[in-house]
């Protein structure tokens, strides 16, 4: 393909929007429609509304037609996810209709699909790209009415007759109207705030909402309310059984304007559309902005140029991946202050991974091995989900990290309130792999730091886990005002009564405390600890993350863990992002990062892992990560991804093989001999 061949299109799904896109492309300057995508071929009609265009029997069809450079996506919401990884995975480009996805979390196991296949993602917001849209940010960028400081923006109409089944009102096809139409004015809003900022969009910091919930159980009207850090107020509303007049309202400290049904400018076949401008005295004027193409034709033009110049999202102001993520985010925290869960997000439902496979080990990118007291094979990582509070969301990095090899589980009693236990053992449950995974637990932490905490608190984790037994055991803390063979009476009781059916240790014990209790243990015939969980990473911790934390970093720890063969389960790895960008000798917008991890001693450790990191092509965290994974003495770092991109990014750091003069080079700047 040239820089001035026509985009090939395919079509996957023939809908009505799908027919509105083919009449976009008509009137494109770039593309054309060269097949449509549909399960049923024999449908009437098809031929007509898509003419000129193949039909071709199957969406995996169209995906593998050689015919075919891009793909627009136009299924019912729930299919977006699955066949835009699928698309990426045999090389096509993707604008996928709006939502992107029906989650933030879903958006971004699409980007990184198309990050790994090297191609464009967009999300087809059409009005985003229409000159509309820059002449409003013109005016707002001129202050024609000063500084912004009110949004209202309404997206809503009345779907007649009422029908239980019609995708609109499906809760099991994310129906509704936040999904369908709540996105324009949350969008639009984000970018109205943030039109003088360096990125164009502003994220709010507070989302307020309510809505009714029909017989279906979605969304038929809702109403929310967004404050930004720069003051700015949105009020945003949207419905698909209540008629609404759709007029965007922007009110600032000189005026306000107003445009009549913004969302399709002058009309989906073209036209000229009116911005009103008050002036604060009441005077009016009016600016016309005539465009005679089809508003669909915008989006298409707009993903040929980012194709042909090997840019894999849209330009401002088309929607970049990260303002899709971010307008996702609004939605999430949307539907979950109305109550609004679908059933195809719920474990019951969603027995298959994203991409719609059994869930199977893929490959072996993790490896794996085995640990003192341990009958099963364990990965060498272990996965933990702090960042997580919805099964979905969890659900797609559980399903990456188990299809990469991994199977150790990290939780805890104290996490989320339970969050996290219930997470593991509902994604255990959906996807039948208990007997596959290696669950860690963590009980007993301050204040309630008493061996008889220990039974109370396993059972009700091992309910939440839906699990009769875990793998892997650590008190979370320790109490040095008890006697330590008080704990391992309490460990080894549950060890023989089945419920803990591994090693057993402690989270952020000391030296000591460890060398008594395993001494207890060998003098009484109790079970010896023989794991233990403290920080270890390449920058030693200044100040601890939390109270009570202990780091295992230092010379004396590295001694006693390689004479004593004790597996180190390491939390903090990666050292909380300290060797990413968020961190750096005159960053200091993250506090908590700075007074845990800042020292200089780190940052010529941090130097040297992005000077190592450049010669291997890697990133710096990467090579941290690897600084864990290569010590001479049993250590299983824990990781605790905030996305897919993140665990793959981790994942990729088992690719690191460092000799013992790097390793030493890396933590102290000189190499063994």
């Amino acid at each position: 393909m040239t820089g001035t061949d026509k985009i090939r299109w395919g079509i996957l799904g023939p809908g009505r929007i799908a027919a509105d896109f083919f009449a976009g492309v008509a009137q494109s300057e770039t593309g054309r429609v060269e097949a449509v995508g549909t399960r049923n071929p024999d449908r009437s009609g098809l031929a007509e509304s898509f003419p000129g265009a193949r039909i071709v029997r199957g969406y995996e069809a169209l995906l593998a037609d050689p015919e075919i450079d891009a793909v627009y996506i136009a299924t019912p919401h729930p299919g977006h996810a699955e066949w835009a990884i699928k698309a990426a995975e045999q090389g096509k480009h993707v604008l996928c209709e709006k939502p992107m996805g029906i989650s933030a979390a879903e958006a971004g196991a699409m980007q990184e699909a198309s990050r790994q296949a090297g191609t464009f993602l967009g999300e087809a917001y059409m009005y985003r790209l229409h000159p509309l849209t820059l002449k409003l940010i013109e005016l707002l960028k001129s202050k024609a009415i000063g500084e912004v400081r009110l949004i209202k923006s309404s997206f809503g109409f009345a779907k007649t007759p009422f029908e239980p089944q019609h995708r609109l009102f499906s809760n099991e096809l994310a129906g509704g109207g936040i999904l369908d139409v709540g996105g324009y004015p949350v969008s639009m809003a984000r970018l109205i705030a943030g039109v003088d900022g360096d990125k164009g969009v502003l994220e709010p910091d507070r989302v307020f909402a309510v809505g009714h919930l029909g017989q279906t159980g979605i969304d038929e009207w809702s109403s929310a309310v967004l404050g930004f850090p720069n003051g700015v107020i949105a009020e945003v509303s949207c419905s698909v059984s209540l008629a609404q007049d759709n007029v965007l309202r922007i009110f600032g400290t000189k005026g306000r304007i107003e445009i009549d049904q913004f969302w399709f400018a002058a009309g989906k076949s073209g036209g000229t559309a009116t911005i009103r401008v008050f002036a604060a005295d009441g005077s009016q004027r009016n600016v016309r902005v005539d465009e005679p193409r089809h508003i669909y034709s915008f989006e298409v033009d707009a993903a040929a140029t980012a194709i042909r110049t090997g840019h894999k999202e849209f330009a401002y102001p088309g929607m970049t991946r990260a303002d899709t993520v971010g307008n996702l985010r609004v939605m999430d925290k949307w539907r979950a202050a109305i109550g609004l869960e679908y059933s195809i997000e719920t474990p019951a439902v969603r027995t298959r991974t994203l991409r719609g496979d059994a869930l199977v080990r893929k490959h072996r990118s993790v490896a794996r091995g085995r640990i003192e007291n341990l009958s099963k094979d364990v990965s060498l990582a272990a996965l933990g989900l702090m960042e997580f509070s919805t099964f979905p969301g969890a659900a797609i990095v559980l399903d990456a990290f188990f299809e990469a090899g991994g199977n150790l589980l990290d939780s805890a009693f104290h996490y989320g309130g339970g969050m996290q236990d219930r997470l593991v053992g509902e994604w255990m449950q959906s996807r039948g792999v208990r007997d596959q995974i290696v669950v860690i637990e963590k009980g007993a932490h301050t204040p309630l730091c008493y061996p008889d905490v220990i039974a109370k608190q396993l059972a009700i984790s091992l309910d939440r886990l839906k699990s009769d037994h875990v793998d892997i055991y650590f008190m979370h803390r320790d109490n040095p005002d008890i006697p330590v063979g008080e704990f391992v009476d309490a460990m080894d009781a549950e060890v023989k009564a089945g419920r803990i059916r591994g090693p057993i240790g402690g989270s952020n014990w000391t030296r000591e405390r460890m060398d008594e209790a395993i001494a207890y243990a060998e003098r009484t015939g109790k079970t010896k600890p023989s794991v233990l969980s403290n920080n270890f990473s390449l920058a030693e911790m200044v100040e601890p993350v939390w109270p009570g934390c202990i780091a295992s970093s230092d010379a004396e720890w590295k001694s006693w863990l390689a004479s004593r063969k004790v597996t180190n389960f390491a939390w903090s790895s990666q050292a909380r992002g300290f060797f990413t960008d968020r961190a750096g000798r005159g960053k200091f917008t993250d506090q908590e990062l700075a007074r845990a991890w800042y020292s200089e001693e780190n940052f010529k450790r941090r130097d040297r892992a992005e000077e190592l990191a450049a010669r291997l092509g890697k990133m710096p965290i990467q090579v941290a990560l690897a600084y864990v994974l290569n010590q001479p003495w049993p250590v299983i770092p824990l990781i605790g991804p905030r996305s897919l991109g993140e665990l793959n990014s981790s994942v990729e750091a088992f690719e690191i093989q460092l000799s013992p003069s790097q390793v030493a080079w890396l933590e102290s700047g000189t190499k063994s001999r």
